[in-house]
């Protein structure tokens, strides 16, 4: 079954990227319908794009004959996903605020879809406290983000705010599609926890992705944690009716929708974001930080001194944000830890479980593709014992446990 988006184009210098990315999509069998904004136009023609799409390009609020052909309301609900690619500081901020005073946001407000950002803009305006605000407020209101790329710009500046390459962003709107879809019938999606597993007025604490420890301004210690089963856990979360605050290191995942997340770069980072949050009900500790850091992180790059032997990295280690939670004086009432192991799988997890003070250990074997994958296969490892659940896709595996989670309040409360 054929795939349908609805690209909006808003009024960038980076739009011209848009032709390439309906390029790909095509190629991918998926289908694209378009809408220029007015300021686009100035970038992109609709004929350019109508001849990639094969389809009428859409534009004009007033126009009779598109609205008496398809009205507005019908066009936002008939896509899969809705894409805004370039999404300007301007279309952001009209996002942000509910308002609808052209084709393109009065589509936006009317979407009962999934929507895609993709905001492209000078660095400045990116960093800007406003956009930042905005950001955050479409965060909450459950719009996925695509984060932009740092590099040159064409105004001449550097950093942070050009568009993600359109082959970037067409995985992301893959993964987006490949979410399950949502059951008409209970408004539920086929991951959702069962009705059984309500977390209503609990507060869970979740962490994810890796974190980034700098040796120099370039270059960092990390690991190839995607973040993904992480999200995927504070998304069942969210759907069990819970408030959850998801801290994550640096990853390219749009926030799950009722989640309330804090970005971090390091450990040291992370170890204040999850104190900050405190209290929780459950923590459920999913992120791969980093054992250590560089000691001195070096202000200026490290250069070659042309002796071939490359400069000593002395390095100390990070705080154990599990542990320290663990003997914490607002300790969680429900602490679970993930374990990511290459061998010993269970015992190693069996040893964590009691050096960290926590109640559970997740652990999982990750000398495959684990990180970065779609799947996983885990181990529940309690002081009753281990237990062991089939592979399957990391929503499915997130959905279960925030079943069990659920399931260990209501035999607290019984």
């Amino acid at each position: 079954m054929t795939q349908h988006i609805l690209l909006i184009v808003s009024g960038g210098i980076a739009a011209y990227k848009s032709l390439e990315l309906v390029r790909v999509l095509r190629r991918k069998g998926i289908a694209v319908r378009a809408v220029l904004t007015q300021s686009a136009r100035q970038f992109v023609t609709p004929l350019s794009l109508g001849v990639l799409t094969e389809d009428h390009v859409y534009g004009d609020m007033f126009d009779l004959k598109e609205e008496r052909e398809i009205g507005h309301i019908q066009l936002s609900r008939q896509a899969d996903l809705i894409v805004i690619a370039p999404a300007t500081a301007n279309i952001i901020a009209k996002m942000a605020n509910g308002i609808a005073d052209d084709l393109a946001t009065t589509l936006l407000l009317a979407t009962d879809k999934p929507v895609l950002a993709v905001p492209a803009m000078n660095v400045r305006m990116w960093h800007h406290l406003a956009t930042q605000r905005n950001l955050k407020r479409l965060h909450a209101d459950g719009i996925h983000i695509l984060e932009p790329d740092s590099g040159d710009m064409a105004c001449g500046e550097y950093g942070k705010g050009r568009l993600p390459e359109p082959e970037a962003i067409a995985a992301e709107i893959e993964r987006l599609l490949a979410l399950p879809a949502f059951d008409p019938l209970t408004g539920q999606p086929d991951f959702a926890p069962p009705p059984s597993a309500h977390l209503s007025g609990r507060h869970i604490l979740v962490t994810a992705g890796p974190t980034h420890e700098p040796i120099d301004p370039v270059r960092y210690i990390a690991n190839r944690s995607s973040g993904k089963q992480g999200f995927a856990i504070a998304a069942a979360a969210a759907r069990a009716g819970a408030r959850v605050t998801l801290v994550s290191g640096p990853v390219q995942l749009s926030t799950p929708a009722g989640v309330d997340r804090v970005d971090v770069q390091t450990a040291r980072d992370m170890l204040a974001a999850v104190e900050a949050a405190l209290p929780a009900d459950a923590a459920i500790m999913v992120a791969a930080v980093a054992d250590w850091r560089a000691a001195d992180a070096a202000a200026l790059k490290i250069k070659k001194d042309g002796s071939g032997a490359p400069r000593p990295l002395a390095l100390t280690e990070n705080p154990d944000i599990l542990a320290t939670l663990g003997h914490h004086a607002r300790r969680p009432t429900l602490l679970v830890g993930f374990a990511a192991e290459t061998n010993d799988v269970t015992a190693h997890a069996q040893a964590k479980l009691a050096r960290k003070g926590a109640d559970w250990i997740v652990a999982n074997d990750v000398s495959g593709d684990v990180m970065g994958g779609e799947t996983n296969a885990v181990h529940i490892v309690t002081a009753a014992g281990i237990e062991s659940w089939d592979a399957a896709p990391k929503e499915a595996v997130a959905a279960k446990l925030i079943e069990k989670v659920a399931d260990a309040f209501a035999s607290c409360s019984d």
